[in-house]
């Protein structure tokens, strides 16, 4: 019923409009009553992302149970995949469901919401992971974000080209360079002598903390 109701939603959103829809219409579309509609979708917008909530559920389930000895950055760019995966296998649907947000302002400020909840689940993961190093809730919180936003850059990348190509390896090349930037085997390892070196960095007074950890980073590896 849920499928049928999504279906019936969705179809009338691109022959209607999305505005132009009621909840009556798709209801009608699917034959059914406004009770099963609700029972299944709080609000028109959520029948637009129904898969949204079993992926969400897929990546809180493979985090709980990922062993603690794998670099986590490396995890939650895994977990991203399962997003990508959940938009690959249905690329029709994916490229219209994109270009219907891009029309529809209350969609996109609706996806926007979904991607937060994905970006929250992933920097609880790593909070939990760091939670006793030094900046560990602040390098979490950058680390999701900068895992969304690869992760989003290379979907979207594959979303207006209509779905041709790879999918996965447009992705995989956004998500390697944050594993590249901030990735444990990324990190420095301490000198070989027992008198450390030391490197010294200016940057401006107002720059974000995110932005300096970054950098430092950038000058060890560079030494």
């Amino acid at each position: 019923m849920r499928e049928a109701l999504a279906e019936a939603a969705f179809q009338l959103y691109l022959e209607r409009g999305f505005e132009r829809t009621t909840v009556d219409d798709i209801v009608a579309r699917a034959g059914v009553g406004r009770r099963s509609f609700f029972r299944y979708f709080p609000s028109k917008e959520d029948a637009v992302f129904p898969d949204h909530e079993s992926c969400l559920a897929d990546m809180t389930a493979f985090l709980d149970t990922v062993g603690d000895e794998r670099d986590a950055v490396a995890v939650v760019c895994d977990a991203a995949r399962l997003v990508l995966r959940m938009y690959a296998a249905d690329p029709e649907f994916s490229v219209q469901r994109y270009r219907l947000t891009r029309e529809v302002p209350g969609l996109r400020t609706y996806e926007l919401s979904v991607v937060r909840r994905y970006e929250r689940t992933l920097a609880g993961y790593l909070r939990r992971r760091w939670g006793g190093a030094a900046q560990g809730a602040l390098r979490a919180e950058v680390v999701a974000a900068s895992v969304v936003a690869a992760h989003n850059n290379g979907l979207r990348s594959w979303l207006r080209s209509g779905g041709d190509g790879d999918a996965e390896a447009a992705v995989d090349q956004a998500l390697d360079l944050v594993r590249h930037m901030w990735g444990e085997a990324a990190q420095p390892s301490a000198p070989d002598s027992a008198e450390d070196e030391v490197i010294v960095m200016v940057a401006p007074k107002g720059a974000p903390m995110w932005r300096v950890i970054q950098q430092v980073e950038s000058a060890l590896r560079d030494d």
